[in-house]
């Protein structure tokens, strides 16, 4: 993508308008709490005090409305005690740039490496880089610095109680990536009615068992209705996939493939029921005619052989799914999910106990070539550098060119690109606003403290509509705080939008001359998810030669780690694709193509997955032969990839001929998957394989196909996009 066009994505994606559900509740109670500490601090202070109480409650508040698996009050306190630490050890080194500068390079280095633990942990620190920046201006003393981080921790307590004593939707968010499982595969099986080939994305899957791993105090605390659907979502899929497919399922036409368009069918409705029931904690209206369509009937059922057997094994799941869904998640009467007596839920660490997990999260990311420590050094860099020149403008409250930068910048080129241009639009909008309310209203405290947390309440309404428009009432709320504090609103408003301007500049040059592309390393993605998904087929392999629990566990692993794999490979995708970068080594095309490829070995291996047998059941010597060909040349062609060399598949090729030759063929069902998995290797070989001269002159050929793209688009001539 050129440079020209990536800027237009850009200024599209920053001032797009996110439909989602607004959340009008948990806006007015963190409003609520801003409102508390604004209230008595001026009445029983000064305005300085309360805005620092203001501070304190609304970046805590904010904090709790990051996608998160902990308990809420837990975030807010500790993003109460982590701005109260940052304004008062940056009062202690204040006054002058010999000291400050360098704690805050090196508190803004560790607030890019919190990227490692995850994005809440990222946007939380940079926060706090950003009271550092305000608060120092407002104490007077070592003692009065104490008091002012003191009120701010309180904001953030204010926060953490009015969570406990006012619990909205408690345990919403996990509900609500269960529900999306359910509904996920539910929609996958009435895409299957139409294209028995449908892909299907693992996300809201990956997401489930991340809401999952809970710690001891919140496993005694769980929802029975949030403990066994994940893992029936986890085995519908494979089986409906099982029965769609023409090649190891039900016939392309006739009277079987009717019959398994109406298992789908009611299988999604099912579903849907379901996740209604765990989305809403109430029992969910099943389509009164699914009982009768879920009956396999010995007599006169039309499907047979392997389609049958998903067919009865399909009714057996979603008859789990019917009881689920007649509960409504009420305690005790949520079926107990099936496995040992003794299974253990899936462990998040404590807080006390997070510690190691975040030092060995930040050593793996302590190398030039990560984004998080690219991130790091950036951050750092761009906070000092705007610190020192704006404090050598001819403006006041300097500090907002590095707070723009410090709360705009992420890891990759789009997100911070986009979220600049938003914040400047944001700033501009929501300054004009309240500069005219100043003007009309005149100077009084009270009425600018009220302002300011009807200005909270509308920014936490909107905060997941957009970044422009959240920030827009955002900044009408730092205008009011300083309008409560005394502050000019003609000064407010010149040095905010220049300074903002200014410190979302720096932002977005320092990723241009520092950067962490996602496009050069596509090659190396790509030869992990090929890497991992064979480990994975082969796994599934093993469970058909040996089908032992040791063997069922190792295919676990391996599907777990083949969908992080491909999360990582999907992440990268998606950033690469809006990167200006020139392909090198992968161009669009080749990865287009590759990622179909290794989607379709996937979900070989996935239909696989649905006939594995039981313990008793007998083996498959031709397995274990062909699982080892696999792994091999998988393991292989992964570093051929990484190297730019075309794979090869002689292992494998020879494998499946020794296992057609076999005289006892007794999985033809297993043998038809595995000529699946081969054909998909080699569309993947196809992909990626080129001579000699395509490897010299393809970065130029995809840069004069992405040219023709343009002036198509240009001319209205291009094709439509399709739909992802």
């Amino acid at each position: 993508m050129r440079w020209l066009r990536a800027l237009g994505e850009v200024v599209r994606s920053g001032l797009t308008i996110e439909e989602t559900r607004l959340e009008p509740l948990l806006a007015l109670r963190t409003a609520a709490g801003v409102a508390i500490v604004i209230g008595p601090a001026l009445w029983l202070a000064s305005p300085a005090y309360a805005a620092s109480a203001a501070l304190g409650a609304y970046s805590a508040g904010g904090a709790t409305f990051q996608r998160t698996w902990r308990p809420r009050k837990v975030i807010a306190l500790g993003a109460g005690a982590g701005l109260a630490l940052s304004t008062f050890v940056g009062y202690l080194a204040a006054g002058r740039l010999v000291t400050f500068l360098p704690l805050l390079a090196v508190w803004a280095f560790a607030a890019g490496l919190a990227w490692a633990v995850g994005s809440t942990a990222g946007i939380v620190a940079a926060t706090t880089v950003g009271s550092m920046l305000v608060t120092v201006t407002l104490p007077t003393s070592v003692g009065r610095a104490l008091e002012h981080a003191g009120i701010i921790a309180l904001g953030g307590v204010v926060q953490a109680v009015l969570i406990l004593l006012f619990p909205i939707r408690r345990w919403g968010a996990h509900r609500d990536a269960l529900a999306d499982t359910l509904a996920a595969v539910a929609d996958y099986a009435r895409r299957l009615r139409h294209d028995p080939t449908a892909p299907f994305d693992p996300e809201p899957l990956m997401t489930a068992r991340d809401a999952a791993a809970v710690t001891p105090s919140q496993a005694r605390t769980r929802p029975p209705v949030l403990h066994g659907p994940r893992g029936l979502a986890e085995r519908i899929r494979p089986v409906v996939a099982a029965l769609a497919d023409p090649d190891v399922g039900a016939p392309a036409e006739g009277p079987g493939r009717d019959r398994a368009r109406e298992l789908l069918d009611t299988a999604a409705d099912v579903l849907d029921a379901a996740a209604r029931s765990i989305r809403r904690g109430t029992p969910a209206e099943v389509p009164p005619g699914s009982a009768d369509v879920l009956r396999v009937d010995e007599e006169h059922e039309v499907l047979e052989g392997p389609a049958r057997q998903a067919a009865e094994r399909l009714v057996e799941l979603l008859g789990e799914a019917l009881e689920i869904a007649g509960s409504g998640g009420a305690r005790g009467k949520t079926p107990t999910p099936p496995g040992p007596a003794g299974t253990q839920f899936l462990m998040r660490p404590t807080m006390f106990r997070l510690l190691p997990v975040v030092i060995r999260a930040v050593r793996r990311e302590l190398r030039r070539d990560s984004p998080v420590f690219r991130h790091a050094v950036r951050l750092a860099t761009v906070a000092t550098l705007g610190y020192l020149i704006a404090s050598r403008l001819p403006l006041g409250h300097g500090y907002w060119a590095p707070i723009a930068s410090v709360m705009v910048m992420r890891p990759d080129f789009h997100r911070t690109y986009a979220r600049a241009v938003a914040r400047l639009a944001g700033t501009v909008a929501g300054v004009a606003l309240a500069t005219g309310m100043v003007r009309a209203l005149g100077p009084d405290a009270y009425v600018f403290g009220a302002l300011a947390v009807v200005s909270a309440g509308l920014s936490y309404t909107l905060i997941r509509t957009g970044y422009a428009y959240s920030q827009c009432f955002t900044a009408a709320y730092v205008v009011f705080l300083l309008g409560m504090g005394g502050q000019a609103w003609e000064q407010t408003v010149r040095e905010r939008v220049v300074l903002t301007l200014l410190g979302g500049a720096l932002a977005m040059l320092a990723y241009v001359l520092f950067p962490a592309w996602e496009t050069p390393k596509l090659a190396g993605r790509l030869a992990d998810w090929l890497a991992a998904n064979g480990r994975y087929a082969a796994a599934v392999l093993r469970s058909y030669a040996e089908p032992t629990r040791e063997h069922r566990a190792d295919m676990r692993r391996a599907l777990l780690a083949s969908r992080e794999a491909r999360a990582a490979w999907q992440e990268a995708y998606d950033q690469a694709r809006q990167e200006p970068v020139r392909p090198r080594g992968l161009t669009s095309r080749e990865a287009e193509e590759a990622q179909e490829a290794l989607k379709g070995f996937g979900r070989a291996a996935m239909l696989m997955e649905s006939h594995v047998p039981q313990g008793d059941s007998r083996f498959v010597p031709e397995a274990e032969r062909f699982a080892e060909a696999l792994e091999t040349d998988t393991a292989q062609a992964a570093v051929d990839v990484r190297e730019h060399r075309n794979p090869d598949w002689g292992r494998v090729e020879e494998a499946l001929n020794g296992w057609e030759d076999a005289a006892d063929n007794r999985s033809p069902v297993v043998r038809r998957e595995a000529e699946l998995q081969k054909r998909a290797l080699e569309d993947l070989a196809t992909a990626v394989s080129r001579t000699p001269l395509e490897r010299d002159v393809g970065s130029a050929r995809e840069e004069q196909r992405v040219r023709a793209a343009v002036a198509a688009e240009g001319d209205g001539s291009g094709p439509a996009h399709r739909g992802g």
